[in-house]
């Protein structure tokens, strides 16, 4: 028994949630499956997974074993498709991470319009709201919606997103007015942990370098962007998420965005790789492909944003004739 082959059984019935969906996948039978991470545990000394007649359970060691097991398995698929060079056409599995929102309405429409064009690639889409490390993690490209710290992966910048604070006609309407960032102590609050339970922070007022801070007691922590939006939408008090999660909402008039002249610096969103990944012909053929399409998209989302703006902005300048 190949002790990689082994590893490839042990990621796939991790990947597959057990041992017969792994072995309908590698087309070998449950008996094989077993054989194969039993001589990977009798390999390592330690037990990989807790076993019983319907499930397991990955152990402490199993949990970190799988780690490097993907790292290994991917260098070695990267390995042999740089080596094959230009004469290798996109194949494999392409593993994909975003955040859940910018996963689910911006890449998956990306990703199933890719599929179709690449019929012997197949995706591995990982939508997680923290931050993942793509190298101990097997991961090939990550949607990111954050100011970068890593210098060592690829990154290309498909964009940017505002954070924007936000709520429904009907609430405003039964609401003192909100026109400074301080106003919004006086209100119901729809609280995130990614933007802030107990505090938001918006730009300094002009001639300081000091951002303003609002506290506040939320109304309702809620971790689904999802439920903060729809929350919203229902009256229930005013959010803040980034401008893409209300878009739709934002153009049929559901919901509203104040404080736009108080935003903070707007948020970078890039594609980013570990270094030489792009070399890989699955990868470098998805990054030519959804690069064009994420740009465009984010541009539009800007622009449709800012028209939106300026047309709620001269509603409210506009002063009735006697």
């Amino acid at each position: 028994m190949d002790r990689v082959d082994a590893m490839k059984v042990f990621i796939a019935a991790l990947d597959e949630g057990g041992l017969r969906k792994a072995g309908r996948k590698l087309g070998r039978s449950p008996a094989a499956i077993s054989r194969a991470l039993a001589f990977l545990e009798a390999h390592v000394g330690v037990t990989l997974l807790h076993r019983t007649t319907r499930s397991f359970k990955l152990s402490e060691a199993g949990e970190r074993y799988a780690v490097v097991c993907r790292r290994v398995i991917s260098d070695l698929e990267e390995a042999d498709l740089v080596a094959a060079g230009e004469r290798s056409a996109p194949r494999g599995t392409l593993t994909i991470t975003a955040p859940v929102a910018a996963g689910e309405d911006v890449l998956r429409p990306v990703l199933d319009a890719f599929m179709d064009a690449y019929p012997t690639v197949s995706v591995r889409l990982l939508l997680l709201d923290r931050p993942v490390s793509l190298i101990d993690e097997g991961v090939d490209l990550a949607l990111r919606v954050a100011h970068l710290t890593d210098s060592t992966h690829v990154a290309i910048r498909l964009g940017e997103v505002r954070r924007v604070v936000a709520a429904s006609p009907r609430y405003l309407s039964t609401h003192p007015k909100i026109e400074e960032p301080a106003d919004l102590a006086k209100h119901k609050i729809i609280a995130m942990a990614h933007f802030g339970i107990d505090s938001w922070s918006f730009s300094p007022v002009r001639g300081s370098s000091i951002p303003r801070s609002v506290q506040f007691s939320p109304r309702l922590v809620v971790n689904s962007v999802r439920g903060a939006v729809a929350s919203a939408v229902e009256g229930r008090g005013i959010t803040r998420l980034f401008s893409y999660h209300i878009a739709e909402q934002v153009s049929q008039a559901t919901l509203q965005i104040l404080l736009a002249h108080d935003e903070p610096a707007a948020v970078p969103v890039h594609l980013i790789s570990p270094q030489g990944r792009l070399a890989v012909p699955k990868a470098r053929a998805f990054v030519d492909f959804a690069v064009p399409r994420l740009k465009a998209h984010f541009s539009r989302l800007a622009n449709n944003s800012a028209g939106q703006q300026r047309g709620f902005q001269l509603c409210r300048e506009k002063v009735p004739s006697d």
